[in-house]
């Protein structure tokens, strides 16, 4: 694997997730402070958004709105760039997760089937489209632990990240936004995957906690590169000027039932530049 620089953009945070470049700017959650956070190549950083929600991922709309998962809400809320914010979805329970957006305005969201943070007994968790016009259906069931997901670049397929199975499960995305086809897009072989991003090329990175690495493996799993880092990695997203720069969310992890998941003051919004630039959604 390639040695390379890893740079920290931003550092003192709490449980951070959910990275997206747009205009400019790599986007990032912390959940721990309830905020949505700007920061720009430089490491320059503002607060943009404040929800009390954890989790708390994000994605943008091809119009420029902001979608925000208010978990605890069970709401899809829409954030315009004067500060608006609107409810674009009632998602009708809480407990949801990762969230990304396609070209055609269709928000995919995700739950795990219980709250692993609580102590409940597994069940599998399942995959809405939140469409457009606000209405919510189920589209996808049986995903042990829905993670990361991320869209293709000719958006034909949905690819969500199962991290209790360690595997990559992709969809056909119908004409409606529906899915079909299910199939393993790749064995990981003991990875863990957590939040994920597409590449031009077709490849998919995925950030792995416990293995505290960001991984890109083509279609079955091959793997083509890695980026070592210091702590957990929760989410990867691909941007920059060039879109080659790797932004990576960051925080040494404690344990999914402890009163503080992560060490608090340890989560960063790291950077590395890779090869191939990103492509598709987030």
């Amino acid at each position: 694997m390639t040695m390379r620089e890893i740079r920290t953009l931003v550092g003192g945070r709490g449980l951070v997730e959910s990275p997206r470049w747009h205009d400019g700017r790599v986007y990032f959650s912390d959940w721990t402070a309830g905020e949505v956070l700007a920061a720009d190549p430089d490491g320059r950083c503002e607060v943009v958004a404040r929800v009390k929600s954890l989790p708390l991922c994000t994605a943008w709309l091809p119009d420029g709105g902001l979608l925000l998962v208010d978990s605890p809400g069970g709401r899809l809320l829409r954030q315009d760039g004067d500060g608006t914010r609107t409810v674009h979805a009632d998602l009708g329970r809480t407990g949801w997760n990762d969230i990304v957006a396609d070209g055609r305005g269709n928000a995919y969201v995700n739950r795990a089937g219980f709250d692993p943070m609580a102590g409940e007994e597994f069940r599998p968790g399942s995959v809405f489209l939140a469409a457009p016009d606000g209405t919510v259906r189920e589209v996808a069931g049986d995903v042990a632990f829905p993670n990361g997901m991320a869209v293709t670049p000719d958006g034909s397929t949905l690819i969500v990240a199962d991290s209790y199975r360690g595997e990559l499960v992709a969809f056909a995305i119908g004409a409606g936004g529906g899915l079909s086809d299910r199939r393993v897009w790749a064995d990981l072989g003991g990875g863990t995957p957590d939040g994920i991003c597409t590449d031009a090329e077709g490849a998919v990175w995925y950030a792995d906690v416990p293995h505290e690495r960001c991984v890109r493996v083509a279609e079955g799993g091959a793997v083509l590169d890695a980026v070592e880092v210091d702590r957990g990695a929760f989410a990867c997203a691909l941007g920059g000027p060039g879109g080659t720069t790797l932004f990576i969310t960051a925080a040494e992890w404690q344990g999914m039932t402890e009163p503080e998941p992560v060490r608090p003051g340890s989560g960063r919004l790291l950077a590395a530049d890779v090869e191939v630039p990103g492509a598709g959604w987030p």
